[in-house]
C-alpha cells in the first residue's frame, strides 16, 4: 500500500483537495468537522492505541477518505456500522450525510467510549454508539444498510449481521484486495448484488466494495 503524493499540508488542506474527488464539495463545515474528528482520534490514540496510523496526512486518506468512499453505496435512511472501532466508517459518513441515521457498534469498551466522546464533542446528532457483541445486539428496528470495514470475512459478516438487515436492505463489505474465496462461500439465501473497484483519492492500493442482498426468491430470508 502506498500513499500518493502530495501529502504536504494540514488535514484541512488535504480534505479540501480530495473531497471533491468523492463527489463532496469542500464545504468548510464538513472540512472542519472531519479535521476535528481526526484531532480527537490523534489525542485519544496516544493513550488507547485506537489505530496504528499516526501520521495526520495518512489518517485523512486511509481513514476519512477510505470511509467516505462507501457513501455512494448506502441505501435507505438507517445505517449500522458493525465493528466500528474508532468510528470508521460511521463517523465520517454521518458527518457527510446528515440526512441518514447511523448506529456504530463495537464490542470494545475503549473504542465505544471514544466514539461517544467524538459524537458528543462534534455534535453529530445523527449518530449513536452501542457497545455490545454483534451476536447480542437486538435493535428495535432493522437497518437499510449494514456496513463493515475490516470486521470479518464476508461469510462471517453475513452470518453475524444478516439478521439486522431490513428485507429490502443490503450489506456492504469494504475490502482491500478482492477476496475471491469469500465470494464463493456465501451462506444460503444471500447473493452478490455488485462488486465494485473503488478508488480512494491519494491511495495507491486496491479497494473493493461488495454489496450483498437476500436472494430474490426469498430463500434464507431470515438467515
Amino acid at each position: 500500500m502506498a500513499i500518493l503524493p502530495p501529502l504536504a499540508g494540514s488535514p484541512e488542506e488535504l480534505l479540501r483537495q480530495y473531497l471533491p474527488e468523492l463527489g463532496l464539495g469542500a464545504d468548510e463545515r464538513l472540512v472542519g468537522a472531519l479535521a476535528g474528528y481526526l484531532r480527537l482520534l490523534d489525542k485519544w490514540n496516544q493513550a488507547f492505541n485506537l489505530t496504528s496510523v499516526r501520521d495526520p496526512g495518512e489518517m485523512v486518506i486511509r481513514h476519512v477518505l477510505d470511509s467516505l468512499s462507501a457513501r455512494p453505496f448506502l441505501k435507505g435512511g438507517r445505517v449500522l456500522d458493525v465493528g466500528c472501532g474508532a468510528g470508521l466508517p460511521g463517523i465520517p459518513l454521518a458527518l457527510a450525510d446528515p440526512e441518514r441515521s447511523f448506529t456504530l457498534l463495537d464490542s470494545g469498551l475503549k473504542k465505544v467510549r471514544f466514539v461517544r466522546q467524538a459524537i458528543g464533542e462534534l455534535r453529530i446528532s445523527n449518530a449513536s454508539a452501542v457497545q455490545t457483541r454483534i451476536e447480542d445486539y437486538a435493535p428495535m428496528q432493522l437497518f437499510d444498510t449494514v456496513t463493515s470495514r475490516a470486521f470479518a470475512a464476508l461469510p462471517d459478516f453475513i452470518r453475524g449481521a444478516g439478521r439486522l438487515v431490513a428485507r429490502d436492505g443490503r450489506l456492504l463489505a469494504m475490502k482491500g484486495r478482492l477476496p475471491t474465496d469469500e465470494l464463493e462461500a456465501l451462506p444460503d439465501g444471500w447473493e452478490i448484488e455488485a462488486v465494485t473497484a473503488v478508488q480512494v483519492p491519494g491511495l495507491d492500493a486496491q479497494r473493493h466494495m461488495i454489496v450483498v442482498s437476500r436472494r430474490a426468491d426469498g430463500t434464507g430470508a431470515d438467515s
